[in-house]
């Protein structure tokens, strides 16, 4: 009933950016927190940064001062700003919504697909 859809993902070179973002549709009342998720090779998911419904955020240290996270609530869309790229941010980028499909239910975790993100050095 939910659905995430990503993109932004892509190659870029050491030091630059990329703007993930992520739209959710489907049937559902209301969304909770967002947040952008990755999973290195042979790594195990981390969290990158959460932002809730009121944007407060959230930030791993590997990505303070590096990346914002965003949100427009009119789009349902959350978004990922990653400035001054490294190798070690070379992921799988998964997009999360805490999502309300109904009053009489509690939140619902739904996922993107994933989005790839390569920085080269």
């Amino acid at each position: 009933q939910v659905t995430l859809v990503e993109s932004g993902g892509g190659l870029v070179q050491a030091g630059g950016s990329l703007r993930l973002s992520c739209a959710a549709s489907g049937r559902f009342l209301s969304i909770n927190d967002m947040g952008w998720y990755r999973q290195a090779p042979g790594k195990q998911r981390e969290l990158v940064a959460t932002i809730s419904s009121r944007a407060t955020t959230n930030y791993a240290d590997s990505a303070k001062g590096r990346f914002t996270i965003s949100r427009d609530n009119a789009k349902n869309t959350v978004y990922l700003q990653m400035n001054s790229l490294k190798p070690e941010d070379t992921a799988v980028y998964y997009c999360n919504a805490r999502v309300i499909v109904a009053r009489w239910a509690s939140e619902a975790d739904s996922w993107g697909q994933g989005t790839q993100v390569t920085v080269s050095s």
